[in-house]
């Protein structure tokens, strides 16, 4: 069985596994889910970002996982979408690569709260067992429904650069939130 790495009240996330590859292809081959990317995947395409995030898993211990949701009995059900932590460049931020929480669901289950409450287990786990000291997700300018739920996340908007991807450039925003305002956060609970 693949390894379970995190639970919310409705979703149980887990590492992806090639029986994964039916429900990723038809989330990553939607033009609507994909439109921060300029264009919906090929099925080789989503092959390729499959085996990117087994290799994650392999080499740094996570990457984007498979957000599925929890059953009556607690064990992981249906996969609505993916949610984790990669490496990723950030320019403006560090020459290193920065920890990002990235997101993307099935547009099915889109405005369902789904994406929120699985970035706020994933930036926990960043700081808690990954002792990060900083938490980011870099989001397309205009790209409202991801920006909001780095809000939520407790992340605020800094950087600005553009990446270039299948031909063309792309603005994005740099939000995160450190270590001690995320501790700041959880004692004012």
């Amino acid at each position: 069985m693949n390894a379970l790495i995190l639970k919310t009240p409705r979703l149980i996330l887990r590492e992806m596994t090639p029986d994964d590859f039916p429900a990723l292809c038809a989330m990553l081959r939607d033009p609507e889910v994909m439109y921060a990317y300029a264009h919906a995947f090929s099925e080789a395409e989503a092959r390729q970002w499959l085996d990117r995030q087994l290799q994650r898993y392999r080499e740094d211990g996570f990457g984007l996982w498979a957000a599925t949701l929890k059953t009556e009995d607690g064990l992981p059900g249906e996969m609505i979408g993916q949610c984790g932590l990669t490496r990723q460049d950030c320019p403006p931020v560090s020459r290193d690569r920065v920890l990002e929480v990235g997101y993307l669901f099935r547009k099915s289950r889109w405005h369902r709260g789904y994406a929120t409450e699985a970035a706020l287990v994933c930036r926990d786990y960043a700081f808690t067992a990954l002792d990060a000291g900083e938490v980011f997700s870099i989001i397309r300018d205009g790209n409202a429904a991801s920006q909001a739920v780095a809000r939520r996340n407790g992340m605020r908007p800094g950087a600005r650069f553009s990446k270039r991807y299948y031909g063309q450039d792309m603005p994005h925003v740099v939000f995160s939130i450190t270590l001690s305002r995320w501790r700041e956060t959880k004692e004012a609970r």
